[in-house]
């Protein structure tokens, strides 16, 4: 499979967004966090969200930047969520601190997050 992000896997729906944030459960790995939620009836596997926060990064240049560092860890790291995955879920990957972390550090920690996720969804779902 392609390691691609299409404008068909992002989250874009105001009531899916509102109902991830007040239903969804989540996960978390310094700075990073992710909440999800299954979808019910959805066509992709997949509907990602990315967020950082304007409270930590007043200037859009910084946000602008974290976010598509972001969507890149994601890209390419999404088969770790694909893999485990048998029904439709809704994410938002945030990025929550203050502190400038390398391209390197925020891959590192997307990865330990995926898989802090894997655990709990396999807890969940034994």
């Amino acid at each position: 499979m392609k390691n691609t992000y299409p404008k068909s896997e992002r989250l874009k729906s105001k009531y899916i967004i509102d109902s991830l944030f007040s239903k969804g459960k989540s996960v978390s790995k310094y700075p990073l966090r992710l909440v999800y939620m299954p979808l019910e009836e959805c066509d992709e596997a997949i509907k990602m969200g990315i967020s950082v926060s304007k409270k930590h990064f007043k200037k859009a240049v910084d946000r602008n930047y974290f976010k598509r560092v972001l969507r890149e860890t994601y890209r390419l790291n999404k088969q770790l969520l694909l893999d485990t995955t048998s029904k439709p879920y809704a994410y938002m990957f945030m990025y929550q601190s203050k502190d400038r972390l390398s391209y390197d550090e925020i891959n590192n920690k997307t990865i330990q997050l995926f898989e802090k996720f894997v655990a709990a969804i396999k807890e969940s779902n034994p």
